[in-house]
């Protein structure tokens, strides 16, 4: 009932930038809070950064300062902007929302089918 797409990831040398995208479709009422996972090699998945519905925004340190999150409600649309990247930063990369469906009162959650981001040092 609701697709989460993303796109953007691939490969890049240590310090630099990569912008990801996740569009959400499908029979979408409201988006609530949104967010980007990873999960490297051999390691859990980590939240690392989550934004609401009003644009707040929350960051694991491990990315905070190095990466931006942010949304366009209209396009039903979630960004990750990430500069200054390191190796520690490979990692299949996920987006996650809460969605309201059209005529339902409650939210599910919803994932990504994930990205790949290399950092090569």
């Amino acid at each position: 009932q609701v697709q989460l797409v993303e796109s953007g990831g691939g490969m890049v040398q240590a310090g630099g930038s990569l912008r990801l995208s996740c569009t959400a479709s499908g029979r979408i009422g409201s988006i609530n809070a949104m967010g980007w996972y990873r999960q490297a090699p051999g390691k859990q998945r980590e939240l690392i950064a989550a934004i609401t519905s009003g644009g707040r925004t929350n960051y694991a340190d491990s990315v905070k300062g190095r990466f931006t999150i942010s949304r366009d409600n209209a396009k039903n649309a979630m960004y990750l902007q990430m500069n200054s990247l390191k190796p520690e930063d490979t990692a299949i990369y996920s987006c996650n929302a809460d969605v309201r469906l059209t005529g339902y009162l409650v939210s599910y959650n919803y994932w990504g089918q994930g990205t790949q981001v290399t950092v090569s040092s």
